[in-house]
């Protein structure tokens, strides 16, 4: 990867591949790499040229500790559409959605199609509280036991149906307990992005053609969310994958893959 200054900050970047140019935006706390599991081989193989980054607030690209808006990572996204020769199809998760459909609202002509997964066009009350207990908790220098933070992920983010074995649901215990439950100031700064208007008005101006993909179990931004933002976009296509939580591209990859690649190559 790459240390590229963009937007007045650095953001830290990786492309490969060859072909139109797709950007993937990832969500709240997690570094672009996150792509590089499953979606990265997939797009690539299909003849895309994938670029994916950390955000601001992930090191380490700049960590803005000081705070930043959504049109902060909007334009941070917009210039690095620009900076590799877009126009791009671009794809967002979660924050990325969110950062995905505001940027296909307010620059088009850098946007050839949009992907939304796991998105809202309003604040969810639980996904609140949840940011905020976490704000809370750094503010006050707290820091919970990488094991318990860990099992309150998993239940947040893992579909039952993945979690119904237990040696898989070990697995993803392991993971998120080795990843750590410290927080720095760059991921407060993502976390307090989740106090935001209602958008869903704004988003019938959007002429991207979109695809939104709802996770059935998700329990951090249930799917009737992202259906709502497919309902106010004119046009856009909702698809819904089933046993997976609110990590549906890593649960059920090649599901999430398919709709990508057919999405993406006009089927």
């Amino acid at each position: 990867m790459a240390i590229v200054p963009l937007n007045g900050i650095e953001l830290n970047v990786r492309t490969e591949g060859s072909g139109e140019l797709v950007v993937l935006v990832m969500g709240t706390g997690s570094p672009g790499r996150v792509w590089r599991t499953y979606q990265v081989p997939a797009l690539v193989k299909a003849g895309y040229r994938v670029a994916h980054f950390d955000n601001r607030g992930i090191r380490p690209s700049s960590e803005c500790g000081a705070g930043f808006t959504i049109d902060d990572m909007v334009a941070d996204t917009a210039a690095l559409i620009s900076h590799l020769g877009g126009p791009a199809h671009v794809i967002g998760t979660s924050l990325g959605a969110r950062v995905t459909q505001e940027l296909a609202l307010a620059r088009p002509d850098l946007v050839s199609s949009a992907v939304m997964m796991a998105t809202s066009s309003r604040p969810e009350p639980v996904q609140q509280a949840w940011s905020r207990s976490l704000m809370d908790l750094y503010d006050k220098g707290i820091e919970v036991p990488p094991s318990f933070y860990a099992a309150a992920s998993v239940a947040r983010n893992v579909s039952p149906a993945t979690l119904s074995d237990p040696a898989i649901a070990r697995d993803w215990l392991q993971l998120y307990e080795f990843a750590g439950s410290s927080l720095g100031p760059g991921e407060r700064a993502q976390l307090a992005l989740n106090d935001f208007e209602p958008r869903a008005d704004a988003y019938r101006a959007i002429t991207v053609r979109s695809l939104v993909i709802g996770f059935a179990d998700d329990l951090v931004l249930p799917p009737r969310l992202s259906r709502e933002v497919a309902d106010a976009i004119p046009g856009a296509r909702y698809a819904e994958v089933a046993d997976c939580g609110h990590i549906g591209y890593l649960e059920r990859p090649d599901e999430v893959n398919r709709l990508l690649v057919e999405f993406l190559g006009g089927s």
